[in-house]
């Protein structure tokens, strides 16, 4: 199925998790996590900026629906997206740190340019 990754998790599980960590990507502007797991942030952070980008009544109820928590949605349309309004797409940056030390799995940081 390509498009979007399963991470071993069930669709309500695996949406919940990237809401709450787009939420704390456009809140703190940084994350630590697994290398897939900030591919697939990325591809849904990008998504949200280029949204606020036009400043409508009907986008900001789209990102109503996907960030957790109303303060974000603010920061993201009266801060983040003006930053962006010249830049098409592109707006993070994902950094590969090297393997976590229980299992080894790949990790990086995810961060906004």
């Amino acid at each position: 199925m390509p498009g979007t990754r399963k991470l071993g998790r069930t669709s309500d599980h695996r949406t919940a998790m990237l809401r709450a960590m787009v939420t704390y990507l456009l809140e703190n502007g940084k994350i630590e996590t697994t290398v897939t797991r900030a591919k697939e942030v990325r591809s849904m952070a990008e998504k949200y900026i280029t949204l606020a980008k036009t400043n409508t009544l009907a986008s900001k109820r789209q990102a109503f629906a996907f960030i957790t928590k109303e303060e974000v949605v603010a920061k993201l349309y009266n801060e983040i997206a003006p930053k962006y309004m010249e830049t098409n797409g592109g707006y993070c940056r994902i950094i590969k740190t090297g393997p976590r030390r229980g299992d080894a799995a790949e990790m990086a940081i995810i961060e906004l340019i």
